[in-house]
């Protein structure tokens, strides 16, 4: 009877170990199969950089700005004006504030294209009046474009193919990316994901 008492004691700490050790082992399973995604999107995804610069050359007026919008983390409040003063809408003089989100996916699409050219805007900020005519225009206007609260942007850079500027937009899947091959440009948005 001593015997059998022992070897039920045994056995119920020895069940309880081998479970132990096979939950240990399937968390150690599942760790691994996570962590090359966990490391690749580290990888792919730099650290914002210390300084956020970008280059502007406005089609239309022919003004150019270069300015770091953002250093260590905090957006320049005067740099954001001469931003939003920039993208402004050449057609009626508006000027409306440009999303910072905006602004920080340009800096992310600049450093992919890993070049020094400005983008060139063909349209930043729009007044519900200039999109009203230019939706009444083209289809291609959307009625409550992103543009009017300043989040949409329309680009090419020098050097760059518009084409390729689209697919380094793409990748970044950041929001809307439109491409126009016979105007030569590129619609970037913080909207939803969506291309066309």
């Amino acid at each position: 009877m001593p015997h059998a008492e022992r070897h039920t004691d045994v056995s119920v700490p020895s069940r309880f170990i081998h479970r132990r050790r096979f939950l240990r082992w399937g968390l150690a399973a599942a760790s691994a199969l996570l962590a090359p995604r966990v490391l690749s999107a580290a990888v792919s995804e730099p650290a914002p950089a210390p300084e956020r610069r970008l280059t502007f050359f406005n089609t239309h007026t022919g003004e150019r700005l270069e300015t770091c919008y953002c250093r260590a983390g905090r957006y320049d409040p005067s740099s954001l004006k001469d931003i939003n003063h920039i993208l402004r809408d050449h057609r009626t003089g508006e000027v409306g504030a440009i999303a910072t989100d905006l602004l920080d996916l340009l800096h992310r699409l600049r450093l992919r294209v890993e070049t020094a050219q400005p983008f060139h805007i063909i349209s930043g900020y729009r007044s519900a009046e200039t999109n009203a005519v230019l939706h009444s225009k083209s289809r291609g206007v959307a009625s409550q474009s992103l543009h009017m609260v300043g989040q949409a942007i329309d680009i090419r850079m020098p050097g760059i193919r518009t084409g390729e500027l689209k697919t380094l937009a793409l990748e970044l899947a950041a929001g809307g990316v439109g491409y126009y091959p016979q105007p030569d440009f590129v619609h970037v948005d913080i909207g939803r994901v969506r291309s066309w």
